[in-house]
């Protein structure tokens, strides 16, 4: 071979080929369902079996929703709306009788709250909202707003239960007093002395002492708005106030007993111990009963103890026993090196939970406190049973009304529908937060 001829070939290719897109079988939808749905025969017998039943139910389900009876004012008047469409079926009219919806779904939403200070509740839930917004979405927000999410547990139950605007601020007035205890005497002793003697300080402001103040102030300066009962309250505004109190405080609380059974103090840790026990060994029904009968019997006499604050106490204590575990859980899932690395920063032990320990440990255990979150909040469902009209609370009173008797698929598919749109949106902020904090696998 001469030496032109070897200069002139080339064994590695000088140029590059243009690229070509892929087959149309196997990428978009196509390729999807030849991947996950028809990629063996196997696959393919239960892909067809699965769309053959799929089709069967949306068959039967989607007529029956579709009914034209949300004019209708009673049951007789649905049965005849549908005998006139021809939805007749083996076992008399077919369909649903919306008519109970667009008539009492005020109702399941509010319960007896009077109508004309609905823009109470509504306003409330509204600012729920911007007060979640600074903690859910953090780097989405102006950091401001956590400023009012502090504020808003005291301006919530004012809204809704309405009264003078001296009680919340007494209540506030009951943290800020045990926090500058605190921060005095930790400085002059120890941590442990100054939480202690905070709390107990709080304590005696709001049990014995803000009365007095709350009622002074309020005959020289009567600042409010109208008082509303708990009687009154009913329907998702009840479910949704029990499970938003329930979840925020609980995490806390749950918290701070997890930490506390871990404790190297033997009374902080057998008291956490048996706290934590006792509530997950009894069924919350049973605390709910407690709650609605016995308590008072252990009250001074005159004393009024509202029910629905009652049932707050029991369902946050018994969420707190569960989120313990799930954050136990999470710090029993760290190495030791974290603590150790804390350990040889010269870190106190709570400077080391706060910037070292627990930020890894509720990353770790985000699935678990999302899925509490969700119990807690479909178990507010059970207050139905001590007289409280929630959603299936009222669903029976709705049914008791001779125009709607018969009714039982159309209130409950509602209920659930809208429980699910909450429990779903929880589901769904845990994993964009999983992704976020990059606690899964990829």
């Amino acid at each position: 071979m001469s030496d032109t001829h070897a200069n002139t070939v080339a064994y590695v290719r000088e140029t590059m080929l243009p690229q070509v897109a892929p087959p149309a079988s196997s990428t978009g939808p196509v390729g999807w369902a030849r991947e996950n749905l028809f990629s063996g025969w196997f696959n393919t017998v239960v892909t067809v079996i699965s769309l053959a039943i799929i089709a069967w139910i949306l068959i039967g389900i989607v007529p029956w929703i579709l009914s034209p009876t949300w004019g209708a004012t009673s049951l007789s008047e649905c049965r005849e709306i549908l005998t006139a469409a021809g939805s007749v079926g083996e076992h008399g009219t077919s369909g649903a009788c919306w008519g109970v919806i667009r008539e009492r779904w005020v109702q399941l939403l509010f319960g007896f709250y009077p109508s004309d200070l609905y823009w109470r509740p509504i306003l409330s839930f509204v600012l729920m909202g911007v007060a979640l917004a600074p903690v859910l979405f953090a780097d989405r927000v102006p950091s401001q707003l956590i400023w009012f999410s502090a504020a808003f547990p005291f301006i919530f139950p004012w809204l809704l239960w309405g009264g003078t605007i001296w009680g919340p601020l007494a209540v506030a007035a009951g943290f800020v007093i045990g926090y500058y205890v605190f921060r005095i005497l930790g400085a002059a002793t120890s941590n442990l002395i100054g939480l202690v003697v905070g709390v107990l300080a709080a304590v005696i402001w709001w049990l014995f002492l803000s009365g007095y103040v709350v009622d002074a102030l309020a005959s020289v300066l009567p600042l409010g708005i109208e008082e509303v009962p708990s009687r009154n309250f009913g329907g998702f505004m009840l479910s949704i106030t029990i499970g938003v109190v329930a979840i925020a405080c609980s995490l806390p609380l749950g918290i701070v007993l997890a930490l506390g059974r871990q404790s190297d103090l033997m009374i902080v840790k057998y008291i956490c111990i048996g706290f934590i026990e006792f509530i997950r060994g009894v069924p919350l029904i049973t605390l709910l009963f407690v709650a609605s009968t016995l308590l008072n019997i252990f009250m001074p006499p005159g004393t009024n103890f509202d029910i629905i604050l009652r049932v707050l106490i029991m369902v946050t204590l018994f969420a707190a026993a569960y989120m313990a575990e799930v954050v136990r859980g999470g710090l029993a899932a760290l190495p030791k090196g974290q603590y150790e690395g804390a350990d040889s920063l010269g870190l106190d032990y709570w400077q080391a939970q706060r910037l070292v320990i627990m930020p890894q440990a509720l990353k770790i255990s985000i699935p678990g406190i999302v899925s509490t979150f969700i119990g807690v909040f479909k178990d507010t469902t059970l207050v139905s049973i001590i007289g409280l009209l929630d959603p299936l609370g009222l669903s029976n009173a709705i049914r008791a009304d001779s125009n709607w008797n018969g009714i039982v698929w159309e209130l409950y598919g509602f209920i659930a529908v809208v429980f699910f749109i909450f429990c779903f949106s929880m589901s769904r902020y845990s994993m964009y937060l999983e992704r976020k904090l990059r606690t899964g696998h990829k």
